[in-house]
């Protein structure tokens, strides 16, 4: 995972790697995003040494568009603690998600990328008093859509299935985040063990907690069920 922050705006990306190797290639493409939005040219960069950043290829391209690439010294990340809290914020937050979900590991990246959409709307910059969110687009955010992550929902069938006149209309699911490309929910169905993207899906946010059965890291996507509540009398 790359984690990218504006040092004004304090917007943050994520980008997901499959491999170091990718970092440069990523960041070319994530580049033209916001040099758009914002109608400026990149300044300066600042990482720390790892080898992802410091390259040939880095060392081109800030030749080429006269960028700085400054390097925090090596086992000194406070120097570069714009984006090391930020890690930490960011862990932090899918660490917690994860476990009062209980939703397996699989799903840190989901989590973590609703946590970075999160922390964009909800997050106060300091001194300015204002969302990065409204920092960079210039309105405040819509938070009216939030959801808990891991909550159960329920996706509508929408013509996927040919359905028959008593068959079920939607399929129980878990709610793992928003697309990125469209105003959609992204939902993990229980039935067909995917991950879906759909408008159409009602919540249950009265008990957000579900249990996968695993005995070990092998474990079976399709076998999350609801997390069942004991009473205090049943616990004896």
């Amino acid at each position: 995972m790359l984690v990218v922050v504006d040092e004004y705006f304090r917007f943050t990306w994520t980008l997901f790697l499959a491999s170091k190797d990718e970092t440069f290639q990523k960041f070319l493409v994530f580049l033209k995003r916001p040099k758009k939005r914002v109608g400026h040219s990149l300044i300066y960069l600042r990482s720390d040494l790892g080898k992802e950043f410091e390259n040939s290829s880095f060392i081109n391209f800030c030749n080429e568009h006269g960028v700085n690439h400054n390097f925090s010294a090596p086992r000194t990340p406070q120097q570069n603690g714009v984006v090391e809290r930020k890690n930490r914020t960011l862990e932090d937050m899918t660490r917690t998600m994860l476990i009062a979900s209980g939703l397996p590991r699989n799903f840190w990246a989901e989590a973590l990328n609703l946590s970075c959409y999160t922390v964009n709307r909800c997050i106060i910059r300091p001194i300015l008093n204002k969302t990065p969110y409204k920092l960079l687009k210039g309105r405040k955010p819509n938070i009216m859509h939030l959801r808990v992550f891991g909550c159960e929902c329920y996706v509508h069938n929408d013509g996927k299935d040919a359905l028959g006149k008593f068959d079920p209309r939607s399929d129980e699911a878990i709610f793992l985040g928003y697309s990125s490309h469209s105003k959609t929910y992204k939902v993990f169905n229980k039935r067909t063990l995917c991950v879906e993207e759909s408008v159409h899906v009602p919540f249950d946010e009265t008990n957000s907690l579900v249990e996968i059965d695993a005995q070990d890291d092998d474990f079976e996507l399709g076998l999350a069920k609801k997390d069942l509540l004991l009473t205090h009398e049943e616990c004896k």
